[in-house]
Parts: C-alpha cells; sequence; structure tokens
C-alpha cells in the first residue's frame, strides 16, 4: 500500500489538501474555486473521478469557498460537524452532507479519516489523520497550539502537512494591527515557526519520511527562512514548503514500486524542486 499526497493550495487565500490511493482520494477543505481545483489536479495528473469526499476541518472561507460549486458538480459528500457554520450549504443537496465526530473513524473506501479537536478560532476546528492501510497522513493546520489531541496525532504520521504560519520577530515588528497580531499568536490562532519545530523535534516519529510546511504567512514569514530552520533538525525527512500561489509536487508515501505509467497519478520524487513564494 502506499498513497499520494499533494497541496494544491496552501495560505490564507486558500487551503486544499489531496490524499489518495490508487482507487480513491479526499480532499481535506476546498478554499479555491472548482476550477482553479481542477487545473491543478490536472497539472499533476491527479483525476477529478477519484475523488470520493471533501472533509470540512472549519468554517473560515479559506477552507470552505470553493465547495458548494465543486461538490455540486462532482456530487461528492461533504462531511463536516454539527456545530460548523457553512454557510454555502444552502447550494448542496442534504443529502450530500455528512456529520462526523472526534476519533470516529469515517470510511471512503479503503480510506479511514480520523478528525481529532484543536485550538483554533473557529466553531468546533477539527485536524485529520487519512489513513491508508497502515500509513498515517497528518493535515494538522490552523492550530493555536500543540495541544496533546495535536501532539498525539503527529506522533503517528508517516508524513504530514504541519503549520508552520509565521517567525515571532516578522510579526512582532510587522504592519499588522496590536489585535491582530495577539489573534495570530494566541492559544487559538497559528502556528508560529517555533512551536511547529518544538513539536516536530520532539515528536516527530523515526519513519516520518515527509513534512509539507504549511499555511505559512504572506507578510510574517519567508519559505527560505523556515525551511532551513526545519532541514537542520530533518533526521532523514524531506521538507517541503507549501505554497500559497500553486501546487506542490505528488509525493509518494509507502514502498510500493510505482509503475512508470500509472493511471491516474504523475508520479513525482521528493527530491524534486519546491516552488519558494513571496
Amino acid at each position: 500500500m502506499c498513497v499520494f499526497i499533494a497541496s494544491l493550495n496552501s495560505g490564507s487565500n486558500g487551503n486544499c489538501y489531496y490524499v489518495g490511493n490508487e482507487q480513491e482520494a479526499v480532499l481535506i477543505d476546498a478554499g479555491i474555486s472548482c476550477r482553479e481545483t481542477e487545473k491543478r489536479m490536472a497539472r499533476l495528473g491527479l483525476s477529478m473521478s477519484l475523488v470520493k469526499a471533501v472533509f470540512i476541518s472549519h468554517e473560515h472561507s479559506d477552507h470552505i469557498s470553493g465547495i458548494p460549486v465543486l461538490a455540486k458538480k462532482y456530487q461528492l459528500p461533504v462531511y463536516l460537524t454539527p456545530r460548523t457554520t457553512f454557510t454555502g450549504r444552502q447550494f448542496l443537496n442534504p443529502q450530500m452532507v455528512y456529520p462526523f465526530v472526534a476519533y470516529h473513524p469515517v470510511k471512503i473506501g479503503n480510506i479511514t479519516i480520523t478528525a481529532f479537536p484543536k485550538f483554533h478560532d473557529a466553531a468546533e476546528p477539527h485536524s485529520f489523520i487519512v489513513s491508508c492501510g497502515d500509513i498515517n497522513i497528518g493535515v494538522i493546520t490552523d492550530i493555536g497550539s500543540a495541544c496533546e489531541h495535536v501532539i498525539r496525532n503527529f506522533a503517528q504520521c508517516h508524513a504530514a502537512f504541519l503549520e508552520a504560519n509565521y517567525d515571532e520577530q516578522m510579526l512582532a515588528g510587522g504592519r499588522y494591527p496590536y489585535h491582530l497580531k495577539r489573534r495570530i499568536s494566541g492559544g487559538r490562532g497559528h502556528l508560529s515557526n517555533t512551536q511547529a519545530l518544538e513539536l516536530f523535534i520532539k515528536h516527530k516519529p523515526e519513519y516520518m519520511s515527509h513534512l509539507l510546511l504549511s499555511h505559512l504567512s504572506k507578510d510574517n514569514n519567508n519559505p527560505e527562512l523556515v525551511k532551513q530552520l526545519f532541514d537542520e533538525h530533518a533526521d532523514g525527512t524531506e521538507i517541503i514548503v507549501a505554497s500559497r500561489y500553486q501546487e506542490s509536487a505528488v509525493y509518494q508515501i509507502g514502498n510500493l514500486v510505482v509503475p512508470v505509467t500509472m493511471p491516474h497519478h504523475e508520479y513525482i520524487p521528493a527530491n524534486v524542486q519546491y516552488s519558494l513564494f513571496q
């Protein structure tokens, strides 16, 4: 068994993450347009026909704005918690909306999605572990602190999308008003580079092959800075910076030998150059 993962976009302008095997896939959040999602997946050799569901982490627009069109066009079930306010629900058939509960796994074919709670300034925010066989992929962004739920689940990941939103000095000396700086750095805002690195150093399992640093701030972070910071402590884990402007490569997690021509997927090796953004 192997798993294919990609960031289609990561940042305050939209978040969407792809996790799948050879038969099916899920999207975690859909904060970019349907058209942009289709274009980026096509460039990666990924097929929308494999996508079987969308899971919503919370109701902020950069995580849900693409859902009404995407779900309706492809008749995708949308999973969210009962308390998550999703203003686009009126555009969906009620039969397409499904609730999920923390630590109650949801099966989508051979994929299992397990949500867990986190601290963030939303109604009922969750992050996810997406499992295919014995391979676990974490999608852990928009977290104010590395609480026990985050730590416990991160420590099980073979690969993860992990928030590294801001550099403390850049945020403190930046142009944001004081109340916004407090919101970002508070316990229900976003994770700093230092906090993310501490989680990585203390709780990364030995078998973690890839870490995609995600949801970087445009104004309060620098992709080269954060990649260098994590590379110094990578210890065999491939560090990738997910862009707010374009899709990442597709990364294969697992040991299955991939054929030269593979239906629905264009395999891109883990050492592909990542794209830096401003």
